[in-house]
C-alpha cells in the first residue's frame, strides 16, 4: 500500500472519526510558474491549480515480475526522488545482480532537469568518473534529503540466489533514515 501525504504527515490534520491523515498536495500543483516547490520541482502553466485537475505526482510503487510472478516490490517516500530511487534500486538487483539489501543501501544520485544539478550522494561515483563529467559541463551537487526505499524480493535474497532455509521473503530497509523495518519469512 502506498498513500502519498506530499510533507511528513501531511496537512497534519485527520479526517473527524478516522484517524486518517489528509495530504498536502497543493505543493504538487503550480502556485506561481517558474518558482520551485518543496522539492525542488519547477513546474509550468499545465500544472497550474484549476477545477478538475489532479496535482503531479511521482509516487510509483512498483511490482517486478517474471514470468507473469511477482519478484520484487519496492517503493520510497520523497516526492520527485522516487522515481530515481526505485530505478536505483531495481537496476541494482537486475542488472548487478546486489541482493535486495544491497541493492537498498547502495549510493544513489538524482537529476530532476531543473535546477540543472545533479544531486550525488557520497561514494555514488568514483572520482575519475565525477571529474569526467565536471569536465563535460555537468554540475555536480550534495545529495538531497535521503529516501527511504522499502523493497522486497521473492524467492531468494538476490534474485538469481538460492533460497537461505525456507525462507521465501527478503526484506530491506533503507538505513539512511534508520527508521522502520523490513523482514522476510
Amino acid at each position: 500500500m502506498t498513500y502519498t501525504l506530499n510533507d511528513w504527515f501531511g496537512a497534519k490534520v485527520t479526517a473527524a472519526g478516522t484517524g486518517v491523515l489528509l495530504n498536502d498536495e497543493m505543493d504538487d500543483f503550480t502556485s506561481k510558474i517558474g518558482v520551485p516547490n518543496m522539492y525542488g520541482l519547477v513546474q509550468g502553466e499545465a500544472n497550474a491549480i484549476a477545477p478538475g485537475k489532479r496535482p503531479l505526482s511521482s509516487m510509483s510503487p512498483t511490482i517486478v515480475t517474471r514470468d507473469g510472478k511477482p519478484v520484487m516490490v519496492v517503493g520510497t517516500p520523497g516526492g520527485s526522488r522516487i522515481i530515481t530511487a526505485t530505478l536505483h534500486t531495481i537496476l541494482n538487483v537486475v542488472d548487478y545482480d546486489m541482493d535486495i539489501q544491497e541493492a537498498v543501501d547502495a549510493p544513489r544520485f538524482h537529476q530532476q532537469w531543473l535546477p540543472e544539478t545533479t544531486n550525488v550522494e557520497t561514494f555514488a561515483l568514483s572520482p575519475d568518473t565525477r571529474k569526467i563529467l565536471e569536465g563535460m559541463g555537468h554540475k555536480l551537487g550534495e545529495p538531497q534529503p535521503a529516501n527511504h526505499v522499502a523493497a522486497i524480493l521473492v524467492g531468494a535474497p538476490s534474485l538469481n540466489g538460492k533460497p537461505v532455509g525456507k525462507n521465501r521473503y527478503y526484506g530491506a530497509n533503507d538505513p539512511r533514515r534508520n527508521t522502520g523495518l523490513a523482514l522476510g519469512y
